[in-house]
């Protein structure tokens, strides 16, 4: 008998390499997506980015290919266990079979240390990991809680809602929490979450999980995410034990999702107490003011108020009585007179006096040698015009006109009978 029975006997089918490259496709195909794990064997790069290496363990190895736009979430060091999870492809100009990456991540211990102390370098060297934290709102409008489709993290959320404030809005963002593409899926939930109308925090939320499961929420990518939400962070990832990277750039850290949402969730029994104590405040601040009010009104009664203005008025015209007096002409010649007195305070009374009146009798004197009387008296008249003028020249008159001529005693009344001109000048 045979050693592969029929098969081996039957005559083999032709077929070109073109087809067999076609069928080694198709069933390498039917393999779907896998995620296995091995050792990374001489990791290359190309220059368009792409990554070469090849998986291997103590009995069997495979060629795996990282295409350019999965780098960022993969790592291939040499030597490091990962696990990859891609799809079997067969290259048919390399006539090779190989598992085209989706992800490449660590699975040991000290690679996984390894990934999180370069990326924490990396986001030190940014200043994301020591950046200011926001505060959070004491009365968000909404709540939005990034989580996966794990029914119990969002029972627990819920069950603090209820308990705190009933009813309370909160939007649930599903999202993919762990596996291959979990942080480009992780960054485009915070995203779509802080676009929905109200949002004035974010909850990210998952459960527990082994180092590996949570590696995303310490990817680049998510921490930068959560950097640059517009709203405050809280990150809830896994138990109080595990601290992925974006616990530290998040604005708050709780433990557990159940924390997270009581620091969130407002309580509704401490602000009806709290606004209750605020009311207090004002009414009790409110009839300060109105007792004072009261006190100001009574104060401003129209006889207390006629009163104090005719007080006012006294004490106004007193002010402008001394005012006048100080401008009286009586008091400026007393205060001249005391000016005098206080100018000559050390001569004799007597003295002043004589000297004074022999000022007196001279300008007397000087008054008199100067009059018109004493000039009449030595013989000389003067002549007055009809019109009451005094004549100084024989044209001021006519022949005829009557004129008034006054002696030292007495007057002459006369008629111009004739004109004659001095000739001398």
């Amino acid at each position: 008998m045979p050693l592969f029975g029929d098969e081996t006997s039957r005559a083999p089918r032709a077929v070109t390499l073109v087809r067999l490259a076609g069928e080694i496709a198709r069933g390498l195909g039917a393999i779907g997506r896998v995620a296995v794990e091995g050792e990374v064997h001489r990791p290359t790069v190309s220059r368009g980015g792409w990554t070469y290496f090849t998986l291997r363990d103590r009995a069997a190895q495979l060629s795996v290919v990282i295409p350019a736009g999965k780098a960022r979430h993969s790592r291939a060091v040499a030597g490091e266990r990962v696990r990859v999870t891609g799809a079997m492809q067969w290259s048919a100009d390399r006539g090779q079979a190989q598992l085209v990456a989706e992800e490449v991540v660590p699975v040991g211990e000290g690679a996984i240390a390894a990934l999180l102390l370069e990326t924490r370098r990396l986001l030190e060297s940014e200043g994301l990991l020591g950046r200011d934290k926001r505060p959070l709102p004491v009365l968000p409008r909404l709540i939005a809680v990034v989580c996966g489709s794990d029914a119990a993290v969002r029972k627990d959320i819920e069950s603090v809602v209820s308990a705190r404030f009933a009813g309370y809005p909160v939007h649930f963002q599903e999202t993919t929490v762990s596996g291959p593409g979990a942080s480009v899926s992780i960054v485009e939930a915070i995203r779509d979450a802080v676009t929905v109308p109200g949002v004035d925090v974010v909850i990210l939320a998952r459960g527990g999980g082994d180092a590996p499961s949570l590696l995303p929420w310490s990817s680049e990518e998510v921490c930068r995410a959560v950097a640059r939400c517009p709203v405050p962070v809280v990150s809830a990832i896994g138990h109080e034990g595990d601290r992925p990277l974006c616990d530290e750039v998040a604005d708050l850290r709780c433990g557990t999702p159940s924390l997270a949402a009581t620091a969130v969730v407002p309580d509704r029994v401490s602000l009806v107490a709290n606004l209750d104590g605020m009311l207090g405040v004002a009414a009790s601040a409110a009839g300060e003011v109105l007792e004072t009010a009261e006190r100001r009104l009574d104060s401003a009664h129209p006889r207390h108020a006629l009163d104090a203005g005719l007080e006012r008025a006294s004490s106004r015209l007193m002010r402008a009585g001394q005012r006048f007096a100080d401008c009286h002409p009586a008091r400026r010649i007393e205060t001249c007179a005391h000016r005098l007195l206080a100018a000559d305070s050390r001569r004799p009374i007597g003295e002043i006096l004589g000297r004074a009146a022999g000022r007196l009798a001279a300008e007397g004197r000087h008054l008199k040698a100067l009059s018109p009387h004493r000039t009449l008296e030595r013989g000389y008249a003067v002549a007055i015009g009809p019109s009451g003028e005094v004549l100084r020249a024989a044209t001021d008159v006519r022949v005829g006109d009557g004129i008034a001529v006054r002696l030292a005693r007495g007057t002459i009344r006369a008629d111009v009978t004739q004109l004659e001109e001095s000739r001398n000048p």
